[in-house]
């Protein structure tokens, strides 16, 4: 009992602790905004030196040759090594699964110390393979997440220094000193390589694979066709700008029509563990068969499948593509 009670009152606080912070960072969120854009016109974006660009693209999977000519037989790695990229990981493929590999054995080993040893080291092998692709997978996530708030404002800053009379690939590079990161470097990028000699076309398709985003693809193909076909593309980008924000509070409503589902799904996947680290700290005899006999391991095996079936259902349900 007295664990039970010393456990809620730790996610009391902590819940309150969080709220507390959550209401802070609200209140500070304009201010910190109006600190980076003080500080992006004091100080224009600059490369240090080891950040020039290269001439040829490192497309190396792994150091050790053998080992990159293996792993390139692979499509899927190098899906890996392009996720590793739009991540902004700077770490090779190999590198990458050598690390996942070194993860899972080493959390398999400590599986192996507790009770109920093979199945406990089998679970813990799989999460720490899963976890360094879970890191990426969310940074890249995030990554995507901000460019694509940044980029309704970079699309604005390329139609007034259009609008002004500089060239687009002029145009381009003020984007890189007027706007914040991860836009600022794409955009780097992109004007390096039409300045290097590619095509501006070639160009912009390196861009929507760097960033295959929905607002990127229709941003290269407006300026594509307008290079094709002519056109006012300062007064493109100006209705393309404004589509991607009407975009984005489309988005915002349906993620509130669909909270209650977001809600559910926290609660479905979060409740089971919470029941079972209650019941292992109020009445481990109780629980405890449910590890140590053969049954037990079984019913664990269904559940947690269950869970990650119901997961993936609610989670196809509360996606709604705008």
């Amino acid at each position: 009992m007295i664990a039970f009670v010393a456990i809620t009152v730790f996610l009391v606080v902590t819940l309150g602790l969080f709220a507390l912070g959550s209401v802070l960072d609200q209140r500070n969120a304009r201010a910190r905004l109006i600190r980076e854009r003080l500080a992006t016109v004091e100080k224009p974006a600059e490369r240090e030196p080891t950040e020039e660009l290269a001439l040829l693209r490192d497309e190396m999977l792994s150091e050790i040759p053998a080992v990159d000519t293996l792993l390139r037989r692979s499509e899927r790695i190098a899906n890996l090594q392009t996720m590793l990229s739009q991540a902004d990981l700077d770490m090779r493929a190999g590198n990458f699964l050598f690390l996942c590999v070194v993860i899972a054995a080493a959390l398999g080993v400590v599986g192996l110390l507790t009770p109920g040893s093979g199945f406990f080291a089998g679970v813990a092998a799989v999460v720490g393979g899963l976890m360094p692709y879970s890191f990426a997978s969310y940074r890249r996530t995030r990554r995507f997440r901000t460019f694509e708030e940044l980029f309704p404002e970079a699309i604005d800053t390329l139609a007034r220094a259009v609008r002004a009379g500089h060239a687009f690939t002029t145009a381009l590079e003020l984007i890189t000193n007027e706007i914040n990161e991860p836009v600022a470097g794409e955009f780097r990028k992109l004007f390096e390589e039409q300045k290097f000699g590619m095509p501006v076309r070639d160009a912009l398709l390196n861009l929507t694979e760097r960033m295959p985003l929905v607002d990127v693809k229709f941003f290269v193909t407006a300026v594509m066709l307008q290079r094709e076909t002519g056109g006012n593309l300062a007064e493109i980008l100006d209705n393309l700008s404004y589509v991607i924000r009407e975009r984005f509070k489309i988005m915002r409503q349906v993620r509130v029509y669909t909270a209650q589902g977001r809600l559910t799904m926290m609660l479905l996947m979060g409740l089971p563990p919470i029941i079972v680290v209650t019941m292992l700290l109020m009445n481990p005899s109780f629980i405890r068969p449910l590890f140590a006999d053969p049954i037990g391991h079984v019913l664990v095996v269904v559940g947690i499948t269950l869970q990650t079936i119901g997961y993936f259902v609610i989670r196809k349900i509360i996606q709604i593509q705008v």
